[in-house]
């Protein structure tokens, strides 16, 4: 049997700690934002792709429904990154870290996303 010794993060497991936030960053999310995460559990990674030309002329003619991006590019850019989350865990490309950046969110906050999904991901997998 292994030994692994949980000591320096079981108060952050069990707390829900939120990393410390550096003057002027914001640690959190808020509870909008924290919806948006949610809800990109069930968005595909090819939702984050942009339709083609025939991909838009089958939705014409089937009327096959499409997944839109979020109108503000603050909340589409937490989406994108959420989706990458869920699906990929921490294996995010460096071209959604820039534009999670460029929306205004800090490297803080990235961490407390893919924490917050690989610790739900971890108990969805022991649930399963």
């Amino acid at each position: 049997m292994a030994y692994v010794n949980f000591a320096d993060t079981a108060p952050a497991l069990l707390f829900h700690a939120k990393p410390a936030a550096r003057h002027g960053e914001q640690a959190g999310f808020s509870g909008l934002e924290w919806s948006v995460v949610a809800l990109a559990r069930r968005d595909s990674l090819n939702s984050l792709r942009a339709p083609g030309r025939i991909a838009k002329a089958m939705a014409a003619v089937f009327g096959s429904k499409s997944q839109n991006a979020i109108a503000d590019p603050r909340l589409e850019a937490l989406r994108r990154m959420a989706v990458y989350g869920w699906h990929r865990g921490f294996a995010v490309p460096e071209g959604e870290m820039e534009r999670f950046f460029e929306a205004g969110f800090s490297p803080r906050q990235l961490e407390l996303l893919l924490t917050n999904i690989g610790r739900d991901r971890a108990a969805r997998g022991r649930r399963a």
